[in-house]
């Protein structure tokens, strides 16, 4: 189990907007106390109005007359929700974009959290014409929407909108909710992904996952949704733990790092592919001619030198799997994966017999480090300091084996066939 702050990679300057339904108000909260237990000062508000019953959930709530109480109580409380007049419903207004800009701008203030849109209390939904209002300095857009939707009709006692959400998922009123329903509506760019602003990061969330038929529904919408290059993150969560993510898909890239031997090249890449790490690179040695030819037909980046600069910005994570140890497999490389959806670690790792092999899985936290690194003892030295994160994936003595020579390569090949 995974932090919100954690799966959302939440920090210092950003502005997470939530839209949506399924538990907005709950996440805004939820987010706020992780972050102001870890020393962030954080201001939350709503772009529309929240009921008298969600104002009473945070710690302490100014109106915007009372703007100039605002460092005070953040240094009482940690967080404030900021809040406007009644609107004559039992609810209340909340800030407009200029000040959530403004909010985000004053050195007293870390993070501003937005609840975006409303949904009448239904788990998912699809936003009308004049919605949502997102903030233009929103740094995160996280649309939600409740894993218990599915299975249900897409109609008005379930659904927020059902025939704009019908028309944006292709699916006819009344049938029932499935994962792909929720993957479409989430990373439209007129559902989930409406107004998300110029350089923000697409995270929907699918909540509620409290059962494993929940959670393989969610899977089964994440894969949905991670092939899109809008979205940055899918987060699977139930806000009845003390961590809420249970799982966070993010993008995964392979490196096939410079090696001697280009013979292993073209296995170290097709397990890659296999596992279906994307983009899939490999990296250019002196022998740069063998491995471009051992690499043709298969749709493997190029590069000269082990830059992550060249990996996508989405790119959450990265395998590096070392052309002299070729034999492990896309299991082995699957394994890591979801060790890293369930953990977002900063390194997953191979272990056998007490040992760590290779491939091993980098996080993108930690992407700054690797960068500085020159040669593999450098990154045994970043394994060694994150040594009490590092989460473990047990496997056979395929990670183990080293190989130098083709000759080498093919006496391991056959004792490779049985761990």
């Amino acid at each position: 189990m995974i932090s919100l702050a954690k799966a959302l990679r939440v920090g210092r300057g950003d502005v997470v907007s939530f839209v949506g339904g399924g538990g907005k108000t709950t996440s805004v909260f939820r987010l706020a106390a992780e972050l102001s237990a870890a020393g962030l000062r954080v201001v939350s508000t709503t772009t529309t109005h929240i009921s008298q019953e969600q104002v009473r959930m945070a710690p302490v709530s100014i109106t915007l007359d009372e703007i100039d109480q605002l460092t005070t109580r953040l240094d009482q409380f940690g967080h404030c929700l900021m809040i406007g007049p009644p609107d004559g419903k039992g609810r209340v207004f909340g800030a407009s974009s200029e000040l959530v800009a403004a909010l985000h701008a004053r050195p007293d203030v870390d993070v501003v959290l937005v609840e975006a849109d409303g949904s009448r209390s239904l788990p998912f939904k699809a936003p009308g014409q004049h919605e949502p209002v997102v903030p233009e300095t929103t740094t995160v857009l996280c649309p939600i929407a409740g894993i218990n939707s599915i299975g249900r009709p897409l109609d008005e006692a379930h659904v927020h909108r059902p025939e704009l959400a019908a028309a944006l998922a292709q699916q006819q009123l009344g049938t029932s909710i499935t994962p792909q329903t929720l993957g479409r509506v989430l990373t439209h760019p007129q559902g989930g992904a409406k107004q998300c602003p110029e350089g923000a990061r697409l995270v929907p969330m699918l909540n509620k996952a409290d059962t494993d038929e929940a959670i393989s529904y969610a899977e089964e919408s994440a894969a949905s949704m991670l092939a899109h290059a809008s979205v940055d993150t899918v987060i699977i969560s139930t806000m009845t733990q003390d961590l809420p993510v249970r799982q966070a898909w993010a993008h995964t890239a392979g490196i096939v790092p410079a090696a001697g031997n280009a013979t292993c090249y073209r296995e170290a890449a097709r397990a890659a592919l296999d596992a279906g790490l994307d983009p899939v690179i490999a990296v250019l040695s002196y022998q740069a001619e063998k491995v471009i030819a051992a690499l043709a037909g298969l749709p493997v980046q190029l590069v000269c030198n082990q830059d992550l600069e060249a990996l996508p910005v989405n790119t959450g994570a990265a395998v590096f799997l070392p052309a002299g140890q070729p034999f492990f497999t896309a299991e082995i490389i699957g394994a890591l994966i979801r060790a890293h959806r369930q953990s977002f670690a900063p390194a997953c790792v191979p272990v056998c017999e007490g040992i760590r092999g290779n491939p091993v899985l980098f996080d993108k936290s930690i992407f700054r480090e690797l960068r500085e690194l020159r040669c593999d003892a450098g990154e045994r030295e970043l394994l060694e300091k994150y040594c009490n994160d590092i989460v473990t994936v047990p496997a056979d003595r395929r990670v183990l084996l080293d190989i130098d020579t083709p000759e080498e390569y093919e006496r391991q090949k056959i004792k490779a066939g049985s761990p």
